[in-house]
């Protein structure tokens, strides 16, 4: 049973508001890919006041939809931090608003150092405490040259429209 088919049984909404995230400033649309993709760079939820941020995997990619900073581990987080900085404000959040994050790196062992020392200098510059959750996770990404990826989830109230 679907939650809608569930709130339906009870008599609760029949449908939650949910958008596609775009900022296309930043990196491009899945399904401009050489060879379209279908997903959504993130999903913006609506609930009772609630604003629920779902950031796909976001990685390296240029708004043109290139791999960029290809070899450079540290150069890659970076890119991939501001892409998804950019679909935050996109939907008027930031770095404060994320409770949790999934972190996929093509080679956990060589690299983990590198990230967790960027990772760390980009949440103090962005003043977060407390810290978002957080889980990495070694991984075959899409594209051979990634060398990292990264899910987000940000929740917020927006503020009350005048």
């Amino acid at each position: 049973m679907t939650i809608t088919e569930a709130l339906d049984r009870i008599g609760g909404a029949t449908q939650v508001k949910r958008s596609a995230i775009s900022n296309p400033t930043v990196l491009n649309e899945a399904y401009a890919y050489e060879k379209p993709s279908s997903f959504s760079r993130g999903l913006r939820i609506d609930l009772n006041g609630l604003t629920i941020l779902l950031i796909s995997g976001t990685a390296s990619i240029d708004e043109q939809g290139q791999t960029v900073h290809v070899g450079d581990f540290r150069a890659q987080l970076r890119r991939t931090y501001d892409n998804i900085t950019g679909l935050l404000a996109a939907e008027g959040a930031t770095w404060k608003d994320v409770v949790r994050t999934t972190c996929y790196l093509r080679d956990m062992e060589r690299d983990y150092t590198a990230f967790n020392e960027g990772r760390t200098a980009f949440f103090h510059e962005q003043g977060l405490d407390p810290l978002p959750a957080s889980t990495g996770i070694q991984a075959i990404l899409c594209r051979p040259e990634l060398l990292v990826e990264i899910e987000a989830i940000a929740m917020f109230i927006p503020p009350a429209e005048e």
